[in-house]
């Protein structure tokens, strides 16, 4: 009986992930508030979810976003009661990954840059023509 119940529980994890999958489509177009409070608290410490929820949840009781306490995101969709918190997570997931990817976009267009710009001067360095100096 134990083998049995223990070989479920990867089936019940997976369907766990789509259902948080499903319940972020089911908030397809969030309050942009409610997208800039969650980059707000993932960027504070930049952590993942569920760590992310205790975070949200410590900005919201100290009202840290633009004064917004846990009724003022309450007006706006962001409730933190167990049965909202697989849209919540899924929102949050996204958000996430949106930052992830950004930073990463951001890092390669600061090396892009760099580079370019060890290569122009290179370049210019190339471009100049030695003139002899009479003498």
């Amino acid at each position: 009986m134990s083998i049995d119940r223990f070989s479920r529980r990867p089936a019940a994890r997976a369907s766990q992930c789509s259902q948080i999958l499903t319940e972020a489509e089911g908030w397809p177009d969030p309050d942009p508030e409610v997208v800039e409070f969650i980059r707000f608290s993932y960027r504070r410490r930049g952590i993942g979810w569920p760590e992310l929820y205790d975070e949200m949840c410590a900005v919201a009781a100290r009202g840290l976003y633009r004064g917004m306490d846990y009724e003022g995101l309450s007006a706006l969709g962001v409730r933190f009661s167990l049965g909202e918190l697989p849209r919540l997570a899924g929102l949050a997931q996204r958000v996430v990954a949106e930052e992830r990817a950004g930073r990463v976009t951001t890092e390669r267009l600061r090396l892009a840059r760099d580079a370019e710009a060890a290569t122009g001067s290179a370049a210019s360095h190339r471009g100049m023509t030695l003139v002899p100096q009479p003498g």
